[in-house]
């Protein structure tokens, strides 16, 4: 059983790793944003596994994982991975269907599934102050993004579907036998999105690229690995309602982007939103650190 102090530091590196694969999966996105102005959804999400398959192998062979292949047959590797698939190939085909804001916003209620599982499953106990700071995140979330009522309907519902199985997928890594690497889970993503997604392709078909497009899908698969990683590495340590709120670091990430790159400008409720997330967070860091002077405190005594 671990200590305060080693459950309080876990959830630091959880919550750091949340953060920055957040920011990894912006990146991703606003490339393939990008691409997807010329080329079909499926070909692009395809070709983007591709390579991002080729350069996890090639690092999981650098770090010596590939001895341990064997691991990626085990039952939750293979359900996480099939999870991830259908709820990838799910919020697509809802996202095609609904306007932007409107997809992330349901996306967005991630966090509140997951703690609520870890509640249910994992009897992690989450107080008032928590929950409160998990919705006060989704309301700022809400508030950036303002969806549309009217434009809610059946792909709504779909796209919930899609947060309930990326949920359920974070769930499932947490039960994944810790002597199977991290690299070798994040392989096995990236592989049964391409799969499926190349299925897909074959369906919706082909159009010409350049190498151009071939090159920016490749830069993207390349913070798309990081984001996978990261993300599996955050939801392997501490708490998952401790880490699982930092999820909405990536639009705030986004914001900033968009603002270097595109010169978008938040409204007035955008910002009250980005307020409201701001303070969620610094909420949970104030709780963990509180926590942690508490266990030293105890630890030395």
């Amino acid at each position: 059983m671990s200590s305060p102090l080693s459950g309080a530091a876990a959830n630091r590196r959880g919550i750091a790793a949340m953060a920055l694969g957040m920011a990894s999966f912006v990146a991703n996105d606003s490339l393939v944003k990008y691409v997807s102005q010329s080329l079909p959804p499926a070909q692009l999400i395809f070709l983007r596994g591709v390579c991002a398959t080729a350069l996890l192998l090639a690092v999981a062979h650098a770090m010596g994982a590939t001895r341990h292949m064997r691991g990626l047959l085990q039952r939750p590797v293979l359900l996480r991975a099939a999870f991830d698939a259908f709820a990838t190939v799910t919020y697509l085909s809802s996202l095609f269907h609904l306007p932007l804001g409107n997809a992330t916003a349901i996306n967005m209620a991630t966090p509140l599934f997951i703690t609520l599982f870890a509640v249910l499953a994992f009897g992690e106990r989450v107080g008032a102050a928590r929950w409160l700071a998990i919705v006060t995140g989704f309301c700022g979330v809400l508030l950036v993004v303002q969806p549309t009522g009217a434009a809610f309907n059946a792909y709504g519902l779909l796209c919930l579907g899609g947060t309930v199985l990326h949920a359920t997928r974070d769930l499932l890594t947490r039960v994944i036998d810790r002597r199977v690497p991290s690299i070798l889970i994040t392989l096995s993503t990236a592989l049964s999105v391409t799969l499926l997604t190349g299925a897909w392709s074959l369906l919706q078909g082909w159009k010409p690229m350049q190498w151009q497009q071939l090159g920016l899908l490749a830069t993207a698969s390349v913070f798309l690995s990081a984001g996978y990683y990261l993300l599996i590495i955050a939801m392997r340590e501490g708490e998952m309602s401790v880490i699982a709120p930092f999820r909405y670091a990536g639009l705030l990430f986004a914001l900033v982007l968009g603002y270097a790159v595109w010169g978008d400008v938040p409204n007035l409720l955008a910002w009250c939103g980005i307020a409201l997330l701001l303070g969620a967070g610094l909420y949970v860091l104030h709780g963990e650190r509180s926590r942690a002077r508490a266990a030293l405190d105890a630890a030395t005594d």
